[in-house]
């Protein structure tokens, strides 16, 4: 299998981002293509700019998350103990789609300690033109997340912003993928999209992947619906895909990974 080069490692350390040198075939990209449209009419989801939790919905999706030219890179920044805790698509279409504010992932993740990556995976044509995923690159740097103020505008995707004043580390970069190409980046990295008016659909699926010598905190969970009034992860379903729990206080989802 390929792997990432040193000074890959090192961009991702680096700017919080790196863009894999390989991805999915094209065989595996018109299945993934099929599934998704059969998926997003099965569910009945006529808004699908954010679609979260598609491994709870459907659990045949965890086999695009444990291909093994995925997996191998995310072995590589995280370490070889690997869980899977989220999944989601974003669709968006190419007229009216939302913008997704710019925000950290991990200001409201119940992961402590808070080390996981993201996995972007471009279904379609992902460019500029059509909303590609933006990052600050470097913005990381400080392993901290930063304030957030809450905006539940129907413009918007996600209803955590990130206050203006922490954008300033360093032009945006457009992350333009090919279909089947992936990006993966920190849980601490600043990013966002454009709303999509390009009349051309812009469809990807994100994979989240922790270190298992983290603990997935449920309590902290709820606890974060109250205080903040995200997403409620507190019944995520854990996928131990690599390895073993290493922290031991992870409850796990039987798996035949």
């Amino acid at each position: 299998m390929p792997a990432l080069s040193d000074a890959q490692i090192s961009q991702y350390h680096r700017d919080g981002i790196v863009i894999a040198p390989w991805g999915l075939d094209s065989d595996t990209v018109s299945a993934l293509r099929a599934k998704l449209d059969r998926f997003l009419d099965e569910q009945r989801i006529t808004d699908a700019d954010f679609v979260p939790d598609i491994i709870e919905r459907d659990a045949s999706w965890l086999e695009y998350a444990t291909r093994p030219e995925i997996l191998d890179a995310v072995a590589q920044l995280i370490g070889p103990d690997i869980i899977v805790w989220g999944s989601a698509l974003f669709c968006k279409s190419g007229r009216g789609g939302k913008a997704t504010p710019w925000h950290q992932d991990g200001h409201y993740w119940p992961i402590r300690p808070l080390a996981t990556v993201t996995v972007w995976i471009a279904i379609d044509d992902v460019n500029r033109e059509n909303s590609c995923l933006r990052v600050i690159p470097g913005s990381h740097a400080p392993r901290k997340s930063f304030e957030h103020d809450t905006d539940h505008s129907d413009a918007i995707v996600l209803n955590q912003v990130i206050r203006s004043e922490h954008l300033q580390t360093s032009e945006p970069r457009d992350i333009e993928l090919a279909p089947g190409r992936f990006s993966i980046h920190d849980v601490y990295l600043i990013h966002g999209a454009n709303p999509n008016h390009s009349g051309k659909r812009r469809a990807g699926m994100v994979f989240r992947y922790m270190p298992a010598t983290s603990v997935f905190d449920r309590e902290l969970a709820r606890q974060q619906v109250r205080e903040m009034g995200v997403l409620d992860l507190s019944r995520r379903a854990l996928h131990l895909v690599r390895g073993t729990d290493r922290s031991g206080h992870n409850d796990l989802q039987p798996s035949n990974i």
